[in-house]
């Protein structure tokens, strides 16, 4: 007999409230940015990166490189302004909303890209 296997029962909530990521409509509105920076040529790769304060999904050009910019999601901002933010490869904050659609939308990238 196996004591270290344990019943969970109905603990959903429980566990959807530990588990920190991007939401579906968040990730949408990322994925789409990347399917068109990729059609353009611009971006070859991303990544992501999950931490208890935060999760960034990172692009690159190359996958062998830096990645060039990073969408972050904070999980419990200083300010309200502060949820969503776009850094560059040294992560200096380039924006910033509590609006990601908004703050996607209104970045010009080919202004920004080195």
């Amino acid at each position: 007999m196996n004591r270290n296997l344990k019943l969970v029962v109905n603990n959903i909530n429980n566990i959807a409230d530990k588990i920190n990521f991007f939401e579906k409509n968040e990730l949408k509105i990322i994925l789409d940015l990347y399917a068109k920076m990729v059609s353009d040529g611009t971006w070859k790769d991303y990544g992501l990166h999950i931490s208890s304060r935060q999760v960034s999904f990172s692009f690159f050009k190359n996958s062998s490189e830096r990645a060039i910019y990073k969408i972050c999601k904070n999980f419990n901002p200083n300010n309200k302004n502060s949820k969503y933010l776009i850094t560059d490869s040294n992560n200096t904050v380039l924006k910033n909303s509590d609006d990601l659609e908004y703050l996607l939308k209104n970045t010009n990238w080919k202004k920004i890209i080195k």
